[in-house]
């Protein structure tokens, strides 16, 4: 029986249309020049670890409970996808939730479009997850994911016997035909992604043998920190080739008690604000300090940032600290390019503490920031600019020329480009330049951090939603 009949595509691989995520109304935000930054900072749940614990937890048999689940929109559509696969994904009180799973190649087909929102994370992690299942599933976006490519996940995916059918230059909306009969694959991922590592680890779980992911820089390991977590037989070692992870498949995952920890990439917007507000003086408690996302801290500690990183602990299988962060003077260096692979979303904020910083600042090995949910490298450059700020850009490449004392004009409106990281970025921006700095578009902001602007306003910040 052929399982791709009846849907909605060509065989030449060009859909007819399908539904597309809305994005809404825009709302424009202004930021302005604030007093000192002061209070607790809470940040939402890890990004990251949110979607791992909805997806492993649908992949587990029994109960999974999730606490600190970060309930931004991504987060949500990866929670509403699991449903259509087969799960009980049930929330129990703010940050809990429920997932009662239906085992590693237990999922359903799906019985409508699965709709990712703007969530490149979301959507590569739960088609890995199917691929090795014998079911059908169609995948859409917002207008930011659907221009966002796919072959980098799909092409691996199919050496495990799936296939995929989406846009010319492997696009959402896209339909993916899970394997009757899987094996196991041997991959060298060619770019630093953790997102194509996740994919195909996931994929790996209902394939029989051993797979092994390659990767030549090491990325974020939440997913062979929680593969662990959840029986999975999972090894990881450094070799000459680079990190050798092996994944035996067809395990049954036992339910787990998931901590989620707090987003090291949320809290990199309130820990950069209190840097470049004079007098600010800052704590945010429980932030993730997992070795694989904390480049960005690394970087601000090089540049003088005064953070102090307290009461240090483990929660959730990840390690954690509190941080003391107090407004610095800040000088401009040169990031190690190896580094970018632990800091690859927060570039776009760094970017604006190298406004504000002695000397100028170069950020290398950041191509990747081209294909996120916008060209993130161009955005900053071209806002950066209309506030008065000198920047150089290459392909792989943005470098940003400090102002130091004397500050950052601001005056511009930023075009956000349906892109949640640099709506954030701007309105921090704005917090310490000398005129007022608008966005086009706050709504995106809603995707990973939803209580930003209120969070920001308790800390003293003039954000706030500007008159149309």
């Amino acid at each position: 029986m052929d399982r791709r009949r009846g849907l909605s595509y060509q065989r030449i691989g060009i859909f007819r249309e399908q539904p597309m995520s809305g994005h809404g109304e825009p709302i424009p935000m202004t930021a302005r020049k604030s007093g000192p930054l002061r209070g607790v900072a809470e940040v939402p749940g890890d990004k990251s670890i949110s979607h791992r614990a909805l997806i492993l937890g649908a992949l587990a048999v029994g109960e999974t409970t999730v606490t600190g689940l970060l309930e931004g929109q991504d987060v949500l559509d990866t929670a509403e996808a699991m449903r259509a696969f087969g799960a009980e994904v049930t929330r129990t009180g703010e940050g809990a939730w429920s997932v009662h799973g239906v085992g590693v190649g237990g999922f359903a087909e799906p019985k409508q479009v699965i709709d990712c929102g703007n969530s490149g994370t979301g959507v590569r992690l739960i088609m890995g997850a199917m691929a090795t299942s014998p079911v059908t599933a169609t995948f859409t976006g917002d207008a930011s994911l659907n221009k966002r490519p796919m072959g980098r996940v799909t092409d691996p995916l199919t050496l495990f016997g799936a296939h995929a059918y989406g846009r010319r230059g492997g696009r959402l909306p896209m339909t993916v035909v899970g394997a009757d009969d899987p094996v196991p694959v041997r991959y060298a991922v060619p770019v630093p992604s953790a997102q194509v590592k996740s994919a195909v680890l996931l994929a790996g779980l209902n394939a029989p043998g051993q797979t092994i992911v390659i990767e030549k820089d090491a990325t974020r390991d939440h997913t062979e920190r929680m593969l662990r977590g959840f029986g999975a037989e999972l090894t990881s070692e450094d070799r000459a080739e680079g990190r050798v992870i092996t994944l035996t498949g067809q395990p049954e995952l036992r339910p787990q008690t998931v901590a989620v920890p707090r987003d090291p990439s949320s809290a990199a917007f309130p820990v950069c604000a209190a840097l470049i507000v004079e007098g600010s003086d800052i704590l945010v408690p429980g932030v993730s300090q997992n070795p694989t996302r904390n480049g960005l801290y690394t970087t601000l500690v090089e540049m003088g940032a005064d953070i102090a990183f307290e009461n240090p602990r483990e929660e959730g299988g990840e390690p954690v600290a509190d941080l003391r962060v107090r407004a610095s003077t800040l000088k401009g260096i040169e990031v190690p390019e190896e580094r970018a692979a632990s800091m690859i979303d927060e570039y776009p904020i760094l970017s604006v503490v190298a406004a504000f910083a002695d000397g100028t600042t170069v950020m290398r090995g950041v191509k990747e920031l081209r294909v996120k949910e916008s060209d993130r490298i161009d955005a900053m450059a071209r806002g950066l600019e209309a506030c008065g700020v000198g920047i150089e850009e290459e392909e792989d490449v943005l470098i940003v020329h400090g102002m130091g004392p004397k500050g950052v004009p601001g005056g511009a409106t930023a075009k956000t480009r349906i892109d949640h990281r640099i709506a954030m970025s701007f309105l921090i921006l704005g917090l310490a330049a000398r005129k007022p700095v608008g966005i086009d578009d706050g709504a995106p902001i809603a995707t990973s951090f939803p209580v930003f602007e209120n969070l920001m306003k308790g800390l003293g910040a003039d954000i706030g939603r500007a008159e149309r």
